[in-house]
């Protein structure tokens, strides 16, 4: 009798990557027999467990990342080295392998023991040097704790830094080794989550989902929409503005756009070309995030010397309604201030005075500073901005902060996010807070053919009053935001 499609996948996988290991003989430990994985019929499963494997798993044949096993299935963290990878041993007796040596990342979910807070198992390599009076090889964390498999020398000893700024110590040069086990965090992701083109996406909550927008260039269709209830998977949703809605008054260069709602309705405050030429800055309401929506009929922002560009919205903690954008000075070589000036309550017309909360000032920033973001949080308003050429590796994303929202703002310098891991150009972000209650931050970064802008999604944390990235932009595995 032939095994069900998952039965056999997991004996395969365990197989090949044992023999992968090199271990010379053909090893069949970890099949579950016994089990009832997802897709065989029979009675509903009194509970389960979701086992979400980390991306270096070894699966051949076995399209998904996950299986589902009947009842309690636990793994102690322990990860084993067996020749160039690695492997674990689950309660079931499962044995997956993982591709290079302490590379175990799980996530196991289960519904047999009630709601579980997200937490996070480090388990150190053998070659970790134990602090004084900690006899365990692992740490238990509270929420969600991630490694990049970065390991700096210091001789003689090694040693990495954790995503909670733990730094661990190994004996011996090159001998970091961490194995990861989340339970209760509904899983793992890995980016892009958007591998498409999404440049600029403008992201928030509308109370029942995500919605994102991202820029649309010349494309008919202005703005697409794409909605989602975890960050990770999308699903389109039409568009800010289908061909026969588009504003009169623009003719193209649909860039950044905002949705935010705005009392009781929604506003999508956007970037495009008004027909005298110059870039400008539009607005369009609808009662759902989804639309339809129906533009102000003229710019909001608009300025007959100088393009006006990447608008985004923000409450003061009094409940003043607030626009922020950038100067599109770099295209006429001079500098790129960053605009704040207070809304009428409906968020249709500016009042009050406009500020200039910051310009490029930083090397780093080159001739630009533009894309802000604003975040009230903890006594101070944090301005999140992109900095230099979004065309290549100078990209990056910067924060200055405030106890007013106009100002004045001090930058915290370096960027907070900048290539790495494989991703060029990171930047133009939006923060939201995601369906586990982290802070979590959503932006592009161009892919590794160089042809699009895809969305990427990391968790944001908050070191000593300032907000940090860690690890980002990251290629592996990530417990789900």
């Amino acid at each position: 009798m032939q095994n069900p499609p998952l039965l056999s996948a997991v004996v395969l996988a365990g197989a090949l990557s044992a023999l992968a290991a090199g271990c010379g003989e053909e090893r069949f430990e970890g099949s579950p027999v016994d089990e009832a994985p997802v897709g065989t019929s029979g009675a509903a499963l009194a509970c389960s467990t979701r086992i979400t494997y980390g991306d270096r798993w070894i699966h051949p044949g076995h399209p998904e990342m996950y299986d589902v096993a009947s009842g309690l299935v636990t793994w102690d963290g322990s990860c084993v080295n067996e020749g160039t990878n690695s492997y674990a041993v689950l309660s079931n007796g499962w044995k997956p392998y993982f591709t290079g040596r302490d590379a175990c990342v799980m996530a196991l979910d289960t519904d047999c023991s009630g709601t579980q807070a997200c937490a996070t198992r480090v388990t150190y390599g053998a070659a970790w040097l134990h602090p004084s009076g900690h006899t365990a090889q692992y740490d238990d964390v509270g929420g969600r704790v991630t490694w990049d498999r970065g390991c700096t020398n210091a001789s003689p000893n090694s040693y990495t830094v954790l995503s909670n700024d733990w730094a661990p110590y190994f004996s011996g040069t090159n001998a970091c080794g961490v194995a990861l086990r989340y339970t209760g965090c509904g899983g793992l992701y890995q980016n892009p989550v958007v591998p498409t083109d999404c440049a600029d996406p403008g992201v928030i909550h509308d109370g029942t989902q995500y919605v994102a927008a991202c820029t649309s260039g010349g494309a008919a269709n202005a703005f697409a929409l794409r909605t989602s209830k975890d960050l990770v998977t999308w699903t389109a949703a039409g568009n800010i503005f289908p061909s026969t809605r588009r504003p009169t008054w623009a003719t193209g260069d649909f860039w950044a756009p905002e949705i935010h709602k705005v009392g009781g309705r929604y506003i999508a405050y956007f970037t495009a070309r008004h027909q005298d030429g110059k870039l400008s800055i539009g607005a369009a309401t609808a009662t759902s995030a989804l639309g339809p929506f129906t533009d102000l009929g003229r710019p909001l922002v608009h300025d007959a010397g100088m393009g006006m560009i990447d608008a985004t919205f923000f409450y003061d903690t009094a409940g003043v309604p607030y626009l922020v954008w950038k100067a599109d000075g770099n295209a006429v070589g001079q500098s790129t201030p960053i605009y704040g000036q207070t809304l009428s309550a409906d968020g249709l017309s500016l009042t009050g005075t406009r500020r200039t909360l910051m310009s490029n000032t930083l090397s780093w920033e080159g001739g630009v500073v533009e894309a802000p973001w604003v975040v009230a949080r903890g006594g101070y308003y944090y301005l999140f901005y992109s900095g230099n050429s979004y065309a290549n590796s100078t990209y990056a994303v910067g924060v200055a902060r405030a106890t007013s929202p106009l100002g004045p703002y001090t930058k915290l310098g370096n960027p907070i996010l900048k290539t790495a891991g494989g991703w060029v150009g990171p930047g133009h972000n939006s923060v939201v807070t995601g369906p586990g209650g982290d802070t979590v931050m959503v932006y592009h970064a161009w892919n590794s053919a160089h042809t699009a802008r895809v969305m990427l999604v990391d968790a944001i944390t908050w070191p000593n009053g300032w907000p940090a990235v860690p690890e980002a932009p990251s290629s592996g595995s990530r417990p789900m935001p």
